[in-house]
């Protein structure tokens, strides 16, 4: 089956995929598509130059702001994060180490049986995925997933019962006033713009950290 949306970009979803074939598809050279692996259903979401200049915006912020809070950060992009017993297989807009920057900052290979998982991944959800991209993340028990769906950044905290609960603040940037980022983040021009990277910078030199 395939889910299409009115801004057109579209996923497609298969059934009954071994999970060797995800293995596969995550080691092939494919730009512009992402994969999503859950107990034989295999998501494919093709990329679209709005979806990634979403995504690069968020980094771009991200970035900025672990910079000016001297938090060590490690990024590692949309790595493909799987765990073979489970049969969970994601891959992240972005994703970063923070708390653990310093456990994979010589890591080439990730291999969550041995690795910690990111400590934060971040999700652009202009299409809604058809699987529980969440539940694929608690089992990986990655703490934090930014989720922003074009209306709303919404901030995702793993709880010790295992599931996520929404919350109003960050626990990586918890100096980050929310509706603020998400200002800067729908703002037009954005921050590529000069202009509007100057009025970004100054707006974190401006937070009490």
């Amino acid at each position: 089956m395939s889910i299409a949306t009115p801004q057109g970009e579209k996923r497609v979803l298969l059934s009954n995929v071994n999970w060797s074939t995800f293995e596969d598809l995550a080691r092939s050279d494919r730009a512009g598509a992402r994969f999503t692996y859950d107990h034989g259903y295999l998501e494919i979401m093709p990329l679209s130059l709005r979806h990634e200049r979403i995504k690069k915006r968020i980094a771009m912020m991200i970035e900025a702001a672990a910079r000016k809070a001297r938090v060590p950060i490690v990024g590692a992009g949309s790595t493909t994060l799987k765990i073979a017993m489970k049969r969970r297989g994601v891959e992240p807009d972005e994703c970063y180490y923070l708390a653990h920057a310093r456990a994979v900052r010589d890591v080439d290979e990730l291999d969550l049986s041995v690795d910690p998982p990111p400590d934060l991944a971040v999700e652009v959800d202009i299409s809604s995925s058809s699987l529980d991209q969440l539940a694929i993340y608690a089992d990986m028990g990655v703490p934090e997933v930014w989720i922003y769906d074009e209306e709303a950044l919404h901030v995702w905290l793993l709880q010790p019962d295992g599931r996520y609960r929404e919350q109003p603040a960050s626990g990586a940037f918890p100096f980050l006033p929310l509706d603020e980022f998400q200002g800067f983040l729908q703002r037009q021009p954005g921050i590529e713009d000069a202009e509007g990277w100057r009025s970004y910078e100054k707006w974190l030199r401006q937070l009490k950290m």
